[in-house]
């Protein structure tokens, strides 16, 4: 997150499990950052608010992803497939980062 915007999202691409290599796994943390002060070490502080995380998850080694619990990210006050697309084509598209 940078100083202009205080929303991010947060990707880390998890190991696949023992029982299925191919699986790949994308953990997705969505927050809101708040600019603080410390008094003792008189230095700005940082903290997340209103954390969330969701995952994607493919057995077929990044082809497809499937989704549990979609939030609303486009805003138009209902969970819908516009929202599951937007959250998938994020996951696939940082799985075949190779280096982050």
């Amino acid at each position: 997150m940078s100083n202009y915007n205080q929303r991010g999202v947060f990707l880390q691409l998890l190991r696949p499990s023992i029982v299925s290599p191919k699986e790949v796994r994308v953990s997705m943390q969505f927050a809101l950052k708040e600019e603080g002060y410390d008094p003792v070490n008189r230095d700005v502080s940082y903290s997340l608010l209103d954390s969330n995380i969701h995952e994607a998850v493919s057995n077929d080694g990044g082809a497809t992803f499937t989704m549990k619990n979609v939030p609303d990210v486009d805003g138009d006050g209902d969970i819908d497939l516009q929202d599951k697309a937007v959250l998938i084509g994020l996951a696939k598209a940082y799985s075949k980062i190779i280096n982050p």
